[in-house]
């Protein structure tokens, strides 16, 4: 409707001024109030607009830090005041509004319309690919709505840049119990270690760096491939890529664990393979976490 509109940007406009001046909450109110005075006299109901501005406020850090993994090579801090609060609206409505009431592929366009109409040349491409990046990660909610052409063609898909990644099934031994290390992301989901290789890094070198920095372990084994991921990703200057992630099956003797300082991340803990039916995680993890745990218990 044309008056959401409106209303998005006037929190878009209230967001800006805010973030501009330290990001004091105390006065979002009183810019609020200002600024549908000034620009939308007309609007009639200031309560969407209202309430989108304290939610997003409210949970400015578990946004601002799906931000960050989302588009890992830019700091929360040097992306453009507009993109900054564009997303921050955009993630808002994706992960904590109603989706009977806004559906995820409208918060997606409402905000990119946004970066169109208030940021640079590149706002609205930047924004569509960190919204569309963690539209993905959530599963694509509500992607049977989306027309056919709306969606990349295999060959469009194929055409992307790769960029490659290796992960691990880490594990320890305790008698006859087998545990596996997980870390959480700010999505909410537990999921495998991972993380880039360097340069011309070989794939099991870069892995085991990768999961002793992420793990905080220092004694790895690694041993066998047990399988392989794809999925498209955001980069800030190349756009969308496919990222292709190497999964090995990784043993070690050690028992503690510690959250390494990649973004995105916000705990580590052991898990049984019982309790692999009651977390969540991504349907593309699951097979990988059975196929270790089947190789393990022959």
């Amino acid at each position: 409707m044309a008056n959401r509109h409106l209303a998005r940007s006037i929190v878009m406009q209230s967001l800006f001024e805010w973030d501009f001046n330290g990001c004091d909450d105390s006065k979002i109110d009183e810019i609020v109030s200002r600024n549908i005075e000034e620009f939308a006299a007309g609007l009639g109901d200031d309560g969407f607009v209202r309430t989108l501005v304290v939610g997003i406020i409210k949970k400015r850090k578990k946004i601002d830090a799906v931000i960050e993994k989302a588009a890992p090579e830019w700091p929360i801090n040097q992306i453009a005041q507009v993109d900054r609060n564009v997303l921050r609206i955009g993630l808002y409505e994706l992960l904590f509004g109603n989706r009977g009431e806004v559906p995820p592929k409208v918060a997606i366009n409402e905000a990119i319309e946004l970066a169109k109409t208030f940021g640079g040349d590149s706002s609205g491409r930047f924004v569509n690919g960190v919204l569309g990046t963690v539209y993905r990660e959530l599963g694509e909610p509500g992607k049977e709505e989306v027309s056919p052409k709306d969606k990349k063609s295999k060959a469009d898909i194929l055409k992307l840049p790769v960029e490659s990644l290796g992960g691990g099934v880490v594990y320890r031994k305790d008698g006859d119990k087998i545990y596996f290390a997980m870390v959480h992301d700010v999505f909410g989901y537990w999921t495998l270690s991972k993380g880039h290789l360097e340069g011309e890094e070989d794939v099991k070198e870069g892995t085991m760096r990768e999961l002793k920095e992420e793990l905080g372990i220092k004694e790895l084994l690694l041993s066998e491939e047990i399988g392989v991921n794809e999925y498209i990703a955001l980069d800030p200057e190349k756009g969308p890529v496919r990222r292709r992630v190497v999964y090995f099956l990784v043993e070690t003797p050690e028992e503690k664990l510690t959250l390494g300082t990649s973004g995105g991340l916000d705990d580590v803990r052991w898990f049984g393979p019982e309790e692999f039916k009651e977390i969540k995680t991504y349907p593309d993890i699951r097979p990988i976490l059975d196929k270790a745990v089947d190789l393990l218990t022959k």
